[in-house]
């Protein structure tokens, strides 16, 4: 996830290397970096806004509905498994305890890793078991990862986008050191080495055929709510080193004036083989894509943006402009992992940049955010991010939405370098926010729940109420308001009301209870049902408790 400089240059600093994501993922496949980013359970504490003191104040936004998001990576045990070898009970306890995170933080959403290098975290009949979780490709873990995520993502009410690495097979060069059955060693002429890894070639339609059945079997027998791909098409180029697929630009390349030309079609119709076939099985999951932040620089195409860095569309032939014009993602997430005022690539010039785009076909947009560069000491300003998300609320105010924002990634999160996510917290994240909605998608027509009991007992606030409708109408989730004092209104559309939400248990009659009531105060609740894209009813009659 994490991009090569911006300039192109190949030396960017040491402390920037030190936890860039491709300089990472280079050093494991040497074996050296494979506890620098190792955490252990009892070590991922969830940041709180109370334990930062903020030296400058960066402004403030209440939003009810904006994504908020951190990508899980599984390749090279980056976040999770944080290390092979684990034991069923630890990798679960892992897993619950990045959901820990999630939670604490008022996010709603997560992205999790579930085919790093053409393997799977679920028993695929395509691929391989990852080496990510035993630490032996092909090795069985002992239960189903996948069920295990959906089940426990969904159980806390955030919204799970499985991640997919397409092209990438290997870390690593040799065929021989996959498992004999593995499709690359059974199609040894699909895929090729470059910069010290295996791909397969995105010009071979028979190739392209086995990557949306790896990815789309998943899609089929699991409960995802979105499919989700970053940065990594055509490989980012390394100095040197030549592409080797002019045997194949030559076998299917006719009608193609450059190769540059022909290998743009592949991706893009990768891009939009993958969609159609995704809403063919379950039109309600969504598709999105995390490109590098830069398509184009204007100074190379007028439609580009004023920037000075690495384009995705002339480096890994990603025309990520034409994806989002031609309605074919749900959502596009771009990488825009730099600080405001940066020469090559401004964020301040980046995200309106996007948001015009995006809002040409109405496609969400979700800023990909740089938490590691906090970390690394790139983002000198511990209120870096949390400006940014006050400039994404401006930007939105301006008519050009940007729908939210995602973190890379998970491990960075309760670490809270230099007090940042603690910012982001007590700036944006202080209340809840629900997931927004997408109205191109096929939603159910939910209605509003009735409550029928609020009462102050130990625990809190107990509510209570009643979603009586036919059982393919039942909600999914529920939104649940508070507003203080006795009998007053509740707003619904006040972000400062929402208190929380929580997955419907499928039965007729649900509960809630509020802690964070404090005793002897009086409150007024009600409740909205929401579907599974958090489409929304009317609310509930009201009632108080105190």
């Amino acid at each position: 996830m994490t991009h090569p400089d911006p300039t192109g240059r190949a030396d960017h600093g040491a402390s920037e290397r030190a936890l860039d994501r491709r300089g990472f993922l280079s050093l494991a496949t040497a074996g050296v970096a494979g506890s620098a980013l190792s955490v252990t359970v009892g070590s991922m504490t969830p940041a709180r806004a109370s334990e930062a003191t903020p030296k400058a104040a960066a402004g403030t936004t209440a939003r009810k509905r904006e994504l908020r998001a951190m990508w899980i990576s599984s390749v090279v045990n980056i976040d999770w498994p944080s290390r092979t070898g684990l034991s069923t009970d630890e990798l679960k306890a892992e897993y619950l305890h990045w959901l820990d995170v999630a939670v604490g933080m008022h996010l709603n959403a997560v992205f999790v890793q579930v085919r790093p290098t053409a393997d799977a975290f679920w028993p695929s009949p395509y691929e391989p078991w990852s080496q990510y979780l035993t630490g032996t490709q092909g090795g069985d873990p002992g239960f189903d990862p996948l069920a295990f995520v959906v089940a426990e993502t969904h159980a806390r009410n955030l919204e799970l986008h499985t991640w997919y690495n397409p092209y990438r097979v290997s870390m690593q060069t040799d065929p021989t050191k996959l498992v004999p059955e593995h499709p690359a060693r059974q199609h040894p002429d699909w895929v090729w080495p470059y910069g010290g890894k295996l791909y397969f070639d995105p010009g071979l339609p028979e190739a392209r055929e086995h990557i949306y059945a790896a990815i789309l079997h998943s899609v089929e027998h699991y409960d995802v709510d979105g499919v989700h791909f970053d940065d990594y098409f055509y490989p980012y180029p390394v100095a040197g080193q030549t592409l080797p697929d002019a045997a194949t630009y030559a076998e299917h390349g006719g009608g193609f004036a450059t190769i540059e030309d022909w290998r743009r079609h592949n991706v893009d119709e990768f891009v939009r083989t993958v969609s159609e076939r995704i809403k063919e099985l379950k039109p309600w999951v969504k598709f999105g894509i995390s490109p590098f932040g830069i398509w184009r620089n204007a100074s190379t195409d007028p439609r580009g943006s004023e920037t000075g860095g690495s384009q995705s569309y002339d480096l890994q032939f990603a025309d990520t402009r034409k994806w989002v014009l031609e309605g074919w993602l749900d959502y596009i997430n771009p990488q825009i992992y730099w600080q405001f005022g940066l020469a090559v690539a401004d964020y301040a010039k980046l995200v309106p940049w996007w948001a015009d785009v995006a809002a040409t076909s109405g496609t969400h947009l979700y800023i990909g955010e740089a938490l590691y560069k906090v970390t690394s000491g790139v983002f000198t300003d511990p209120a870096e991010l949390s400006n940014h998300l006050t400039f994404c609320a401006e930007v939105t105010e301006q008519g050009t939405p940007v729908h939210g924002n995602v973190y890379f990634s998970a491990v960075h999160v309760p670490q809270d370098p230099q007090g940042s996510m603690s910012r982001v917290f007590a700036d944006h994240y202080s209340h809840p926010a629900l997931v927004p909605t997408m109205p191109h998608l096929p939603g159910t027509a939910v209605e509003r729940p009735t409550l029928t009991h609020a009462r102050r007992e130990r625990d809190g606030v107990r509510l209570r109420w009643v979603d009586a409708t036919p059982h393919r109408r039942r909600a999914t989730s529920f939104a649940v308001y508070r507003a203080a004092g006795d009998r007053v209104p509740v707003d619904v559309e006040d972000a400062t009301q929402l208190l929380g939400t929580v997955r419907s248990d499928g039965h007729v009659l649900q509960s809630f209870t509020d802690a964070t009531a404090v005793g002897g105060e009086r409150y007024t609740y009600a409740v909205t049902a929401l579907d599974r894209l958090w489409n929304e009813s009317a609310p509930s009659r009201s009632r108080t408790a105190g």
